[in-house]
């Protein structure tokens, strides 16, 4: 693995800079979600239950009934597409498992193999850029966009070994499909590798043009390099020409927000250890800056300058995307951790020990996340035992449990009625509903206000800023002639009365599912049901109401 980057030297490889290295890396970032039987993030099992209805939606005649799913090119297609030859072979959900299996794998192998090609040598500062394999969007569950960002890591690591190569007409030709390919699987992913790709070739050009009076040429001349990146804009300008009306872009220059997302990098369940590791990744920023045995590269120093230029730009929501901006954050500072190396002629047992606390460092995030993603799991199979008694087809909605405090750990239930949907094709009012944004929009008749998501996020009192309802307003104002089973999953306190009309078929603590009795009445809805915000919820329920008889 002789390297011929900014930092190349002619010593021996060391540990940390072997193939096999590389390999144990991979398989390290594998080990969290090899025990869940489905990986616990957030969004995962609601897509779950789109795929599922996309790969049934013409054998189920009742999914034609509740689901439209048209298929179309959109810029947020990838596990949707992979699964369609996966899933007949082994199984929707081992298909899903493998390919999100695969994604901090890939991350993995992308960040080092970067690292090697810029600085000649994987230095020993890189290992610290590993624990992003983890960080928030992957835990929110936005698998496309994961599995898009790992490959045009992978993607730029091979942008830039064709051109220490030379070999520019070749990746020319190469990088159209590629960037077609990565457009289709997220958007995101083809934007990630053009501003990487800009970035890396501006540098190459300002090395190539000698004196300050050709140097005008670089951006130029990289622009020129970059165009076979160009092909995926007509497709999104396809796109978003359609006709549709969903997906727009919105909230721009959210500083507050910006500033949240920076420090929920590494969100998961203990917040304080997750912040713990974002002080330690800065504080490693800060040594590259005041340790003289260490150095930033140029090149990486500019991608990562670039991508904190692209996060302040964004807006909150892309296309009808939610988190567009924080999506970007993990891997601006993966970048910028990439960017430092020891300089050269430092003595092989202090690189030897620096490489060591990386690889520690990231050891000590992959037990914690594997310990996290176990309990995750346990919550998983105590929630899902509820469908060992729930129908085939059957027609459910289901209230989760939320609050307004906004913790930093995140049940992780809060789609969980798409496993429903994935394993009994019972209707699921999780579901995301955005013209132009996904594929799959709902239609179920008679359900207004409570068939599609957020309608399954309950709460004890009304929450500010937000659409989601008292767990008292859903179970009296639910349309019970439209369902036939009710799913509560850790729902807030609430007055037993209002499961006048609900009988029980399983329990679980404060879980429980129940089938609707068609001939009992509703409960009525109080004032102390409502709590606080008693009298706004209940003006609100009766102009709903109202437009609903005149609809």
């Amino acid at each position: 693995m002789q390297g011929h980057g900014e930092g190349a030297g002619q010593e021996p490889l060391r540990w940390w800079q072997t193939r096999w290295f590389v390999a144990a890396m991979a398989l390290l970032a594998a080990v969290p979600l090899i025990w869940p039987d489905i990986p616990p993030l957030v969004d995962l099992p609601g897509h779950m239950g789109r795929y599922r209805v996309q790969l049934a939606h013409g054998q189920v005649p009742w999914l034609g009934d509740w689901y439209n799913f048209d298929w179309q090119l959109i810029g947020n297609l990838g596990i949707d597409l992979l699964i369609v030859p996966l899933e007949p072979i082994m199984g929707l959900e081992l298909a899903v498992k493998l390919i999100v299996l695969m994604t901090p794998v890939l991350t993995a192998t992308g960040l080092l193999w970067i690292a090697r090609e810029v600085h000649g040598r994987i230095p020993a500062t890189a290992l610290f850029a590993l624990p992003i394999v983890y960080s928030f969007p992957f835990h929110f569950g936005f698998v496309n966009f994961a599995l898009a960002m790992a490959l045009a890591l992978n993607a730029f690591a091979l942008w830039l070994r064709l051109a220490r190569l030379g070999r520019l007409k070749l990746r020319a030709v190469l990088f159209v499909p590629i960037g077609l390919i990565l457009w289709v699987c997220h958007t995101y992913g083809w934007g990630l590798l053009g501003v990487l790709a800009f970035a890396g070739e501006l540098i190459r050009q300002w090395d190539r043009h000698p004196g300050w009076s050709e140097k005008w040429k670089a951006p130029f001349w990289a622009g020129i390099h970059c165009l076979s990146l160009f092909p995926p804009a007509v497709l999104m300008l396809a796109w978003r020409s359609g006709g549709h009306v969903g997906g727009q872009t919105a909230d721009w220059f959210n500083w507050r927000a910006k500033m949240q997302w920076v420090t929920m990098i590494f969100r998961d369940r203990w917040e304080l250890f997750d912040m713990a590791t974002l002080a330690t990744l800065f504080l490693v920023l800060l040594k590259g800056l005041r340790d003289p045995n260490i150095q930033y590269s140029r090149h990486l120093s500019i991608s990562a300058l670039f991508l904190v230029a692209v996060y302040v730009l964004l807006p909150r929501i892309v296309f009808g995307s939610a988190y567009a901006d924080m999506r970007l954050a993990p891997f601006a500072l993966g970048i910028a951790l990439l960017a430092l190396r020891p300089k050269p002629g430092i003595p092989m047992r202090n690189a030897a020990l620096l490489a060591a606390a990386g690889l520690a460092f990231f050891g000590v995030r992959i037990a914690a996340t594997t310990y996290s993603f176990w309990l995750y799991d346990k919550s998983y199979d105590r929630e899902l035992a509820a469908l060992d008694k729930l129908p085939q087809g059957a027609r459910l909605i289901t209230f989760i449990g939320e609050t307004c405090r906004y913790e930093w750990k995140m049940s992780r239930l809060e789609h969980l009625p798409g496993i429903a949907l994935e394993r009994k094709l019972a209707y699921a009012n999780d579901q995301w509903s955005m013209a132009g944004a996904q594929l799959l929009t709902v239609k179920l008749q008679g359900a207004r206000g409570f068939n599609h998501d957020p309608s399954q996020i309950v709460t004890d009192v009304k929450c500010a800023r937000e659409w989601w309802r008292p767990i008292a307003v859903s179970l009296a104002r639910f349309p019970r002639q439209t369902y036939d089973y009710v799913w509560i999953v850790q729902p807030p306190k609430y007055d037993r009365r209002l499961e006048a009309g609900l009988i029980p078929v399983w329990r679980n603590g404060t879980s429980a599912l129940f089938r609707v009795d068609d001939a009992a009445r509703a409960p009525q809805l109080m004032m102390q049901d409502l709590g606080p915000y008693g009298p706004e919820m209940k003006t609100r329920m009766e102009a709903i109401n109202r437009a609903n008889r005149a609809s």
